[in-house]
């Protein structure tokens, strides 16, 4: 008789035990399930490999992508099975921004950045799916604002197409690091890659990926980084001025070209002079009219390491989202002292995307203090407004404002009176400084300007970055080409007296 209470207690153990295994796998069976659909459902949704979502997507309704509160990417109905049309506004005015969304397995741009947002299926938005579970109410998606100015940016487009040009603009507001235009040419329409026939978004998206132009490339962000050049020169006077042992009346030797330290080769100025007469010459001078050969005696004086400090304070080296990827601008490791010399006006192996010299211009005109650039104002909730605005936030504060005070004078004689006289603005003090950089011997230069206005109380820091040296090989020049094309951009945005 006990035996067999005891045999009944076993199996009833064994069974309790069972049920409570049971039990915990269905527990951790819903947690999992929860965690893919709820928590992790942005990085699945945004994975390139999931085609479903590819398909989901075109099906569903989806948000607007705004400018101004204005359309430019939108979904419209379709009477094919996908039911909706994603159309984009100024297509290739905004492409680099937007990219695409496409039956092709993958997204780019905001499209993809924000793809959960726009169709109602973000990490924040989850307690409205459960209860359209239950409801079976609409799909509630929601719009993103962009921080984009749709007349800085046209006019950046116009800039660069009407010439032809291959290149890049960026513009920002120094102090809240909003970015008012993004444009990267030649640029592309992706109306064409968000049709419905598979075979032709296919054949267009091999056509563009073939194109030698790298239409699908943001150059702005990404792709085959250029050297600064002299650009980079703004970074090598902060390092300087920050150090204590220098100011803008250093003194440097001024010959017309110099030997770099422990090489046969020989670096000039761009004009093949001096930098002005007098054998020795300033370091304000020698920003004014973008010399190198001082560049050459100050970069191994200060040294890698502090000169990489001030690139990585600025941004140099690190990774960026705004929300798209940004390819992280860089400089080499372990330069010998010729490489530092070099490094120093922004030649050797030191490579940075136009944002990254935005990012610079902005940091000098808002007192020293960078702040985050950022593409996105809000994600826009139909239901209840504006729910989720995004705030300024400091990225760095690479130079004092008494640096920044001193670098803002020194680039307003560039435009007044120096290398960068071609973006200056009738009645206004425009800061800017050009570069023209060596890519090969034989190979066309990458010409750029960098700067902001008014240079006193700014309101727009711009980049501008132009490739294959504008159609002019080795004869053009960041003054000649970029400097017109930033101060159109400028007057267009109400930079004028």
């Amino acid at each position: 008789m006990l035996t067999g209470n005891s045999e009944r207690w076993k199996v009833q153990k064994e069974v309790s035990r069972v049920g409570v295994v049971t039990a915990a796998m269905f527990v951790a069976l819903f947690a999992a399930v929860s965690s893919i659909q709820v928590l992790q459902v942005d990085e699945l949704n945004a994975s390139p490999l999931n085609s479903r979502t590819a398909l989901t997507q075109l099906e569903a309704p989806r948000g607007r992508i705004l400018v101004g509160g204005v359309p430019i990417a939108e979904s419209v109905p379709s009477e094919d099975p996908y039911r909706h049309q994603r159309v984009y506004t100024a297509g290739p005015v905004y492409a680099p921004v937007t990219g695409y969304l496409s039956i092709l397995p993958s997204a780019t741009g905001v499209e993809r950045a924000y793809g959960s947002e726009l169709t109602g299926e973000g990490e924040s938005q989850w307690v409205r799916r459960l209860e359209r579970v239950f409801s079976g109410g609409d799909v509630m998606t929601n719009d993103v604002e962009l921080t984009l100015d749709s007349t800085v940016q046209q006019a950046a487009y116009d800039a660069l197409t009407d010439r032809g040009l291959t290149g890049s603009v960026v513009a920002m507001e120094p102090s809240t690091g909003r970015i008012l235009a993004m444009v990267s040419t030649p640029s592309y329409d992706p109306g064409a890659l968000a049709g419905h026939d598979p075979d032709a978004v296919s054949a267009t998206y091999a056509d563009l990926e073939a194109d030698p132009a790298e239409p699908l490339v943001n150059r702005a962000l990404g792709g085959s980084l250029n050297p600064p050049g002299s650009v980079f020169k703004l970074v090598t006077a902060s390092a300087a001025l920050e150090s204590g042992e220098y100011d803008p009346e250093s003194l440097f030797a001024n010959p017309a070209r110099i030997g770099l330290p422990g090489s046969e080769s020989v670096v000039r100025n761009a004009t093949g002079l001096a930098c002005g007469p007098g054998d020795e010459v300033t370091l304000a001078r020698a920003i004014a009219q973008s010399c190198n050969v001082p560049f050459v005696q100050l970069g191994p004086a200060l040294g890698e390491s502090t000169l990489r400090a001030m690139a990585e304070a600025y941004g140099f080296d690190r990774n960026i989202e705004i929300p798209l990827d940004v390819t992280p601008s860089s400089m080499r490791d372990g330069m010998s002292e010729a490489q530092v010399a070099l490094s120093a006006f922004g030649q050797d192996d030191v490579r940075a995307t136009p944002l990254q010299i935005a990012m610079v211009s902005a940091a000098i005109a808002n007192r020293g203090v960078l702040m985050t650039p950022r593409l996105v104002d809000a994600v826009i909730d139909p239901v209840n407004g504006r729910s989720s605005p995004t705030e300024p936030s400091i990225f760095s504060r690479p130079i004092s404002p008494s640096t920044s005070a001193a670098l803002t004078e020194m680039m307003l004689t560039g435009v007044t009176s120096g290398a960068a006289m071609n973006a200056a603005i009738r009645g206004v003090d425009v800061a800017g400084k050009t570069g023209t950089a060596e890519n090969g011997p034989d190979d066309p230069f990458s010409l750029w300007f960098t700067g902001f206005a008014p240079a006193h109380a700014p309101r727009i820091a711009i980049t501008v970055l132009i490739e294959d040296g504008g159609g002019r090989g080795q004869a053009g020049s960041g003054s000649e080409i970029a400097a017109p094309i930033a101060r159109e951009v400028l007057e267009a945005a109400g930079i004028s007296s």
